[in-house]
């Protein structure tokens, strides 16, 4: 693994992310996600799924708030199932951007939202040292 240059995908991402995130809402699954990303400077809206309402109320909730979102939910196979499920249920309501959880899917170790703050600190070592 090309460490600087994986570290410099993400970083460009996160603030891809940070701009995008003025104007169009993150959803995430959880606090923890939430947090992570605040970490990161990132300090437009963040929706988190996890509230008790199914994901077709959910959806049907964000379908009536937003024209666009940013889907940003684990890429582990809850996380994957989760944001197919969200995909389909807003299909042709709502543009779904998945593009900065493939980035991050891509270019990283972890299989969260919440280990992206401690893993571009392990990044930016390994950086560091070589």
């Amino acid at each position: 693994m090309d460490y600087e240059k994986t570290l410099e995908d993400i970083e460009k991402s996160i603030s891809e992310l940070r701009e995008e995130n003025k104007k169009v809402p993150i959803i995430v699954e959880g606090d923890k996600d939430a947090e992570a990303l605040h970490k990161l400077g990132i300090d437009g809206e963040i929706i988190r799924f996890n509230t008790g309402l199914s994901i077709s109320n959910f959806c049907d909730v964000i379908a009536r708030k937003f024209k666009n979102i940013i889907l940003l939910t684990d890429w582990d196979r809850k996380g994957g199932y989760l944001a197919f499920m969200i995909k389909k249920n807003l299909q042709s309501r709502v543009k779904c951007n998945t593009k900065y959880r493939e980035i991050f899917a891509k270019n990283s170790m972890i299989r969260t939202v919440e280990g992206l703050p401690s893993w571009i600190k392990t990044l930016q070592k390994k950086v560091k040292l070589d």
